[in-house]
């Protein structure tokens, strides 16, 4: 989906302050309420906008060590190993993968030691051959998404809709 100016702003505002309202966009935006609604709603419904749920913090929870896991599958297998995977608690995103492995995972942990359940249970799925762990020191480039809206800003089309309606 295209976005134009008006959109990267709305995505920009919600990014930068997640919890004002949708009348606070509007107005830091100059923008009527029910425009920045509306544009919310079909962001939202078209799938630019996953989620508004909070991030949380896994080190804050009690689960400083992260790790990726690189997971071998035995072949054909992939399907039933996700309905496993997801199953383990500590696992908090997989990715089917090209290249030697078929799955990486993001873990949390507690300890090392925790760490090393955590990758016996993968281990003790169906159709794992192997596995390959590394663990993450420290966060040099956080998640972000702004950079990408930044991007996207650059190249959108000056919006000539307001409302819903053209001007």
């Amino acid at each position: 989906m295209a976005l134009d100016q008006i959109d990267c702003a709305i995505l920009s505002e919600l990014l930068r302050r997640p919890r004002a309202g949708v009348r606070d966009y509007a107005r830091t935006l100059g923008l009527a309420r029910g425009t920045v609604q509306a544009r919310l709603d079909r962001l939202t419904e078209q799938g630019v906008i996953g989620d508004y749920a909070p991030q949380l913090s896994h080190e804050a929870l009690g689960f400083p060590v992260l790790a990726f896991v690189h997971i071998q599958l035995q072949q054909g297998i992939l399907e039933s190993f996700a309905k496993d995977l997801v199953t383990l608690r500590q696992v908090v995103e997989a990715h089917s993968m090209t290249g030697d492995a078929d799955v990486l995972c993001r873990i949390v942990a507690r300890d090392n030691q925790d760490l090393e359940s955590v990758i016996q249970d993968i281990l003790n799925l169906e159709g794992v051959v192997r596995t390959r762990s590394e663990i993450a020191l420290s966060v040099r480039v956080p998640f972000r998404d702004d950079t990408l809206l930044e991007e996207l800003s650059e190249i959108a089309p000056v919006s000539n809709r307001v409302s819903g309606q053209a001007r």
